[in-house]
């Protein structure tokens, strides 16, 4: 009887320990996604955000991710994206490491009226005729 004892306590360790391994490498984007409110809710009041992680890249202990936030309901062709460096800490959990750059999806053109204009994110985009230019 002690030895089946035994025997079950160790499985269940074993069993705990594998279980506890792989929650610790955590590597989805729900993840990361949590990491970045998680530490964004510092500064910002992340309820009234929809945050979208768009693509994600794990590398050991390392994640790069795209995320868009748009305000909550809201379309994310109308939000920002930001690109960070996630770091897996022991505890599991993603946290920010750096943020590497940030585009607008709504960034104003800047030109004439009427002319082809460059945003601030580089893309190319055409002013409504008698629009009044924008940036001046």
């Amino acid at each position: 009887m002690k030895i089946l004892i035994a025997i079950a306590v160790a499985s269940l360790a074993t069993y705990a320990f594998i279980l506890g391994g792989c929650a610790k490498k955590n590597d989805t984007p729900e993840a990361v996604k949590q990491g970045v409110i998680r530490d964004l809710a510092t500064k910002f009041d992340m309820t009234k955000m929809d945050v979208i992680v768009d693509s994600v890249s794990f590398s050991d202990k390392e994640a790069n991710a795209t995320v868009t936030f748009a305000v909550k309901g809201g379309s994310a062709s109308d939000g920002m994206t930001m690109n960070y460096v996630m770091e897996r800490h022991d505890d599991g959990q993603w946290y920010i490491k750096s943020r590497a750059s940030a585009t607008s999806a709504a960034a104003p053109a800047v030109g004439a009226p009427g002319e082809g204009a460059t945003s601030a994110t580089g893309s190319q985009s055409t002013l409504p005729p008698g629009h009044p230019a924008l940036g001046q």
